[in-house]
């Protein structure tokens, strides 16, 4: 069954989700935890619908697999194709704003790039993207104003804000747009900031953003 997009009032968005676009290091202190080079350019990837679950039900992650890190991101809902867009057209084009963990596989991922191979297997697993219910937009937010927090089991470890991104909204979105066309019911991701770590077992997730989501989940044992 196709993953259908809902807003925090309950209602559904016309169409299914269609892909996930994302953006890597968009934050400059998460790539440096991780030894990675603050890039010049949005580093862009996809994952597939497939991979989208409800931020709001137990996060049943592949384990079995290796370590499975959480990456906190703001997630926005496109709400009209997007094709060469400029800033201004693409950020009237957003449709609602939310929360996503950006799951990743990082044993698997690590080997991957150790031998220089893409690492969609990492990212893009059945699961691997949780969206929570996403906030309405009626006009644009100030996007450096935007902030959002993960807590683990009562304690803050991750706090991101729209003015720390590398590549500001509006500047994302259009370049995603120059390279893949972007279609009512796609999710952008915008990068995740420093404090990712592994995904405890059986642990409390409580996500806030700035405008009133707040969602409390659980990590499947």
């Amino acid at each position: 069954m196709r993953f259908v997009p809902r807003f925090t009032d309950g209602r559904a968005f016309p169409q299914p989700l269609g892909k996930i676009v994302c953006v890597g290091r968009n934050y400059a202190d998460h790539a440096r935890e991780l030894d990675n080079p603050v890039p010049d350019e949005p580093l862009l990837f996809i994952k597939p619908a497939t991979s989208a679950a409800r931020l709001e039900e137990t996060i049943d992650a592949p384990f079995a697999r290796g370590e499975v890190h959480f990456e906190t991101e703001l997630a926005l809902l496109v709400g009209e194709t997007l094709k060469d867009a400029g800033a201004a057209e693409a950020e009237r084009a957003i449709a609602g704003i939310g929360l996503a963990l950006d799951l990743t596989l990082r044993d698997v991922q690590g080997k991957l790039k150790d031998k220089g191979h893409p690492w969609e297997v990492a990212k893009g697993f059945d699961g691997a993207c949780p969206l929570s219910v996403f906030l309405p937009l009626s006009e644009v937010p100030n996007w450096s104003a935007l902030a959002f927090t993960l807590a683990v089991d009562g304690e803050e470890r991750q706090h991101g804000h729209g003015a720390d991104m590398l590549f500001p909204v509006p500047e994302l979105v259009a370049e995603m747009s120059r390279h893949f066309t972007l279609e009512p019911g796609d999710v952008v991701l915008t990068g995740t900031p420093a404090g990712v770590g592994e995904l405890p077992r059986g642990a409390e997730l409580r996500l806030s953003l700035t405008g009133g989501l707040e969602i409390v989940t659980r990590v499947a044992d």
